[in-house]
């Protein structure tokens, strides 16, 4: 695990978040509080649902599992949904949205979470281990965005691997990204079939092969489905040429998210083993996507996953950090504002 306790506060010129204690310098050094600190809680997925903030985390908790590259100290096993009327305002915890024991095809560990709304329901999808110990996607439904949801009885079929992110375009067309390597599995799917001896990237002698791709697929009208089947998600590097996996500084590892912003498409991600989280640009869902820099350096403990979402017309970054714990596998969610240069690129963040 790296140290990142070394950054500095470096402006006179301070912005608060009263409730937050958020302070921030031009986009530099930092004081960040958790939004929630009576629960361990990470990989925030936010949206703004009827002019209110809502919030789908993950929920930490210590099940004394030893630390390994498959995760399996990573044992969450049920969802809360946290609200806010505004950036710096009071956190509600709603309760348990979703617990593993009503998902009647779940295995073990619910990780890191997302949510949409549509036709006048609102959806919660979630990776999960099945019996077998294969991560599938699931999906639960409720009337209200902070639920009770009630989880379908089978995963979505020929889905796979870990963090659901589901983007609605302007013109209401839903895709699901998704994927992540190592403990994600997504390398198991590299043949198309399920090969549970694939451990981490695709292993020795592939490193100057293209990276591994994310996911993507259209969501059919009841957003209980795929429209199609998944595609890669295709980031190029400065010279139009696919990341390579030996690029892990800027190679997709895990933690997807899509924001549009000024009628473009940023495919955002984390890196994983270089805790960075990186961001590329397109002109379409689908992609391609040329890559274009760091959205945030790396925080305390190993994992970094965030979502980004437009609040009263400014844009907010949803992250976290182990800086309560100082264990990896116990985090805190944050938020901090978003910062774009005239052209629209992203101000990178030192947390």
């Amino acid at each position: 695990m790296i140290n990142r306790n070394a950054l500095a506060v470096i402006s006179a010129s301070l912005l608060a978040f009263g409730g937050l204690g958020i302070q921030t310098t031009f986009g530099q050094g930092t004081s960040i509080k958790p939004l929630v600190t009576d629960l361990y809680t990470a990989d925030p997925s936010a949206h703004v649902f009827n002019g209110k903030i809502y919030i789908y985390p993950s929920h930490d908790i210590e099940a004394d599992v030893p630390q390994d590259d498959e995760g399996g100290h990573f044992q969450m096993r049920d969802y809360h949904v946290y609200s806010m009327d505004k950036i710096g305002g009071k956190v509600t915890d709603h309760g348990v949205a979703l617990d593993v024991k009503d998902v009647p095809w779940a295995g073990k560990q619910m990780w890191a979470p997302d949510a949409a709304f549509k036709n006048g329901t609102y959806y919660l999808y979630f990776p999960v281990k099945d019996k077998e110990g294969v991560f599938r996607m699931g999906v639960a439904t409720s009337k209200s965005p902070t639920g009770p949801f009630k989880a379908e009885p089978q995963p979505i079929k020929e889905s796979y691997s870990i963090d659901p992110a589901v983007f609605t375009d302007t013109d209401g067309k839903s895709y699901m990204y998704l994927g992540g390597i190592w403990g994600g599995q997504l390398q198991r799917w590299h043949t198309g079939t399920y090969n549970k001896s694939l451990m981490t990237d695709l292993g020795k002698g592939h490193e100057n092969e293209p990276a591994l791709s994310a996911k993507v697929a259209a969501m059919s009208n009841d957003m209980l489905s795929f429209a199609e089947p998944l595609k890669d998600v295709q980031i190029l590097d400065e010279n139009g040429k696919p990341i390579l996996a030996s690029d892990t500084k800027r190679r997709f590892f895990e933690g997807a998210w899509m924001h549009k912003f000024n009628g473009k498409y940023y495919f955002s991600y984390s890196t994983g083993d270089t805790h960075l989280l990186c961001y590329a640009e397109g002109d379409s869902p689908y992609g391609p996507f040329k890559y274009k820099g760091v959205i945030m350096n790396p925080v305390e403990g190993w994992t970094t996953h965030h979502s980004i979402v437009e609040v009263e017309g400014k844009w907010y970054i949803f992250y976290h950090d182990a800086a309560l714990s100082g264990k990896t596998h116990l985090r805190n969610v944050k938020v901090r504002e978003l910062l774009r240069d005239a052209s629209g690129n992203i101000t990178t963040i030192n947390p």
